[in-house]
């Protein structure tokens, strides 16, 4: 059986920089595509979203940006429509970067 430790073993033959472009080709294949929302799941996001503000209920709200996926948990405080922003507990959060909203309670 061949057991094969990746780089490890040339690592004294590389270059600095040789080096440096591995570890950025490794970040950017974590980078996710940004979901393709339809319409139907824009107005279900607006509906939730809605819901949540009435019922004061705690939700989860993740976002897109820059190829990284975040996750908001809290209740909606506040809805700037003129922003296009949202108040959750830990801060505000654009619109546009929405790409899920899921209520808790």
């Amino acid at each position: 059986m061949l057991r094969d430790r990746g780089n490890i073993k040339w690592t004294a033959m590389m270059l600095p920089e040789h080096i440096h472009e591995l570890r950025k080709w490794e970040e950017e294949d974590k980078l996710v595509k940004r979901p393709e929302l339809t319409e139907w799941d824009l107005q279900e996001i607006q509906a939730e979203i809605d819901t949540a503000m009435r019922r004061r209920c705690q939700v989860e709200v993740q976002t897109w940006r820059a190829g990284e996926i975040r996750t908001h948990i809290g209740v909606i405080e506040n809805l700037d429509p003129r922003l296009k922003l949202i108040c959750v507990a830990d801060g505000w959060v654009d619109v546009n970067e929405i790409i899920t909203v899921r209520m808790l309670e």
